[in-house]
């Protein structure tokens, strides 16, 4: 447990490029917004003012409208694609023009949770510019009700089977020429597909061709999906809020209302003849009749649900190690293509504290010691064949070290 704890440790700081942390060398050259939340998390373990610094250091690089991009390029890097200048965006440092799940804070308050005098001026100076950024997610992607997605990417969980039909309906025959970069760093295999990617990429272009106004995105935009997991990590950020503005003497009453708002919605996630939350095309109102982790999340949002709490260990005992991203008992099920089946350590660990949230503590560690199994067989890569147990995707990757220090490899 030392050696790896000491390995993790350096995962985090040779991926350190000084007031940011990078997801891994090579496959992901910048500052992605989940995983520097989670690298806070992790930091915060050995080094808790490098912590604040992390988070800090993101929402520097939030846009006016309270906005949190998804990716911020730092510093230029040729082997990435689509780049800064792919996303046209016009901000400083260049920013992606779409935002990613709001873990920030959850993982805040954590770590304000672990000094909480040291970090009460740090979290107060953060405080306004969280709340800016939910509020943002409340008045702009939570307008049908649930949290929506204007991109896959958004979601963070890219090619997951929760957005097949949305992504029937964008045409990715007229993107410009572009050179993918991420099957020159590992197995294409585990990677999404080039017809997948075409309509990434013009999703992206009707992004940047309309200025990245919100309101157009939402209106005109070729993809639009409730989805579960974004609904369920904000909803548990809203909460985690206000237990943080009640702490600092801050007013509530807006935060409480997000809460009522998105706890109301919930019940529309629910996909009746599939048993489970679901996510859902808002245009068309088609479910994707897909069980995915991100409807496992809900424990996490302090939702109560004993039927998808027998969809959740289906799923679970079905496979050998944590929680599989996609169904294993679907057709679509692929054990080692980025988010079609494989588990990943990190939303093993939100899904945990939702379990011990609840209660559930013999289930929250049993997904603690499979995770940290598969990482002592494995290593600290991006994610695993949860079938067998084989490291895929990116090596030496930070939310794994992270998760590692700051839940897996905790007895």
């Amino acid at each position: 447990m030392k050696n790896l704890d000491n390995l993790a440790r350096a995962i985090l700081q040779g991926n350190d490029k000084g007031a940011y942390t990078i997801p891994t060398s090579g496959l992901y050259p910048y500052q992605w917004n989940w995983d520097s939340v989670l690298a806070a998390w992790g930091f915060a373990t050995f080094d808790i003012d490098r912590a604040w610094t992390e988070l800090e250091t993101l929402f520097q690089s939030q846009w006016a409208s309270g906005m949190v991009p998804h990716i911020i390029f730092h510093e230029d890097d040729p082997g990435y694609f689509p780049g800064p200048q792919v996303w046209g965006t016009g901000q400083t440092p260049p920013t992606s023009g779409i935002s990613q799940p709001p873990v920030a804070a959850t993982i805040a308050a954590k770590v304000w949770g672990m000094d909480p005098d040291a970090g009460r001026e740090r979290i107060a100076k953060l405080f306004p510019k969280m709340l800016a950024w939910h509020r943002w997610y409340h008045e702009v992607r939570c307008m049908h009700g649930p949290a929506t997605i204007t991109h896959p990417w958004e979601s963070g969980r890219d090619n997951c089977p929760d957005w097949d039909i949305g992504m029937a309906g964008v045409d990715g025959s007229k993107v410009a020429p572009y050179e993918r970069r991420d099957t020159g760093h590992v197995d294409p295999e585990m990677r999404p597909k080039k017809e997948e990617y075409d309509k990434y990429v013009a999703i992206l272009e009707f992004g940047r061709d309309v200025g990245w106004d919100d309101r157009k995105i939402m209106e005109e935009g070729p993809f639009l999906m409730a989805d579960p997991a974004m609904t369920f990590i904000l909803l548990r950020a809203d909460k985690d809020l206000l237990a943080m503005a009640e702490k600092l003497g801050e007013d509530t009453a807006e935060i409480q209302g997000w809460i009522d708002d998105l706890t109301a919605a919930v019940p529309s996630l629910w996909n009746d003849d599939l048993g489970s939350y679901d996510a859902s095309d808002i245009r068309s109102g088609a479910w994707a009749n897909n069980i995915s982790s991100g409807a496992f999340l809900y424990t996490y949002a302090g939702i109560d649900n004993p039927a998808m709490d027998k969809r959740t260990l289906d799923a679970w005992d079905a496979v050998t190690y944590g929680i599989p991203s996609a169904d294993p008992k679907a057709e679509r099920f692929d054990p080692q293509r980025y988010w079609r089946g494989p588990s990943w350590p990190f939303m093993n660990g939100l899904i945990a504290i939702g379990l011990q949230d609840a209660g559930r503590d013999l289930l929250a560690e049993r997904l603690r010691r499979e995770t940290a199994e598969l990482i002592r067989k494995g290593g600290f890569y991006e994610y695993f064949d949860p079938t067998n147990g084989s490291p895929c995707g990116g090596s030496d990757f930070t939310w794994t070290a992270a998760v590692w220090l700051a839940w897996a490899g905790r007895t």
